[in-house]
């Protein structure tokens, strides 16, 4: 069993910052991708940044303002948000691209999801 949770959501004003973290556990033997995806009421879940051997990609909105990060020795991801805008409102959740064991296919894993606010 493998298990991504987040921590960090939360509310804060325009133009603030909030930092989300997750962590995966479990029977993990490599991780090949992490990153964050988020979906707003109404709208469909939209990719907002990943990390891959070292390459980073970065949906356009948030270019300049978000910054991801990873810790291989942890199995962890963070997103630094910074510069906040009403429409960064969403569920944020994190994914993860993972072999379980030696020789097996990568699966997606996905978070519950974290709440972020941005709103005066």
């Amino acid at each position: 069993q493998v298990q991504l949770v987040e921590s960090g959501g939360g509310l804060v004003q325009p133009g603030g910052s909030l930092r989300l973290s997750c962590a995966a556990s479990g029977s993990i033997f490599s991780i090949n991708a992490m990153g964050w995806y988020r979906q707003a009421p109404g709208k469909q879940r939209e990719l907002v940044a990943f990390i891959t051997s070292g390459r980073l990609n970065y949906a356009d909105s948030v270019k300049g303002r978000f910054t991801i990060s990873r810790d291989n020795a942890k199995n962890t991801v963070n997103l630094q948000m910074n510069s906040l805008k009403p429409e960064d409102t969403a569920v944020y959740y994190c994914n993860a691209l993972l072999t379980y064991r030696s020789g097996s296919n990568p699966n997606t894993y996905w978070g519950q999801g974290t709440q972020v606010t941005v709103s005066s």
